[in-house]
């Protein structure tokens, strides 16, 4: 299946639950309380947003600083945006997902995981080196 179709299909069965969701919660609770809480969710992901990416940026910088590849803060970083552009978009079940994607435990769950399961760099099989020196002779 390719890969725009999956996108899309996703996109499509995600607005027409998040749009369930809020007609479920608004006859609920009434339609002023359910558009608070998406304002609240909203604001809430725009504060976590910048704090979470502010030190997230600052660890970055230190592992640049020490030569170090910062593969954790790049991943971190993506999370971060995910997770803030999900809580940006009203609806109940984005801001869920994009809270597990901004709160630091979750997230480095999230980033744990996804490593071992597949971001694994195979172990070296060194059979194949052979052992010495080099030396350019002069003529």
């Amino acid at each position: 299946m390719n890969i725009f179709r999956s996108l899309f299909i996703t996109i499509i069965v995600v607005s027409f639950l998040e749009l369930y969701v809020l007609l479920a919660v608004g006859s609920v609770l009434g339609a002023f309380p359910t558009i608070f809480l998406i304002i609240i969710s909203a604001a809430l992901g725009s504060f976590l947003l910048k704090q979470q990416g502010l030190a997230t940026w600052q660890r970055f910088q230190t592992s640049i600083a020490r030569q170090e590849v910062p593969a954790y803060e790049l991943a971190e970083g993506f999370l971060i945006l995910l997770g803030g552009a999900l809580l940006l978009t009203p609806g109940f079940i984005t801001d869920v997902v994009g809270l597990i994607c901004l709160l630091p435990a979750l997230r480095q769950k999230i980033i744990t995981y996804a490593m071992q399961h597949y971001f694994v760099v195979p172990p070296q099989n060194n059979d194949n080196v052979l052992e010495g020196e080099f030396r350019k002779d002069v003529e």
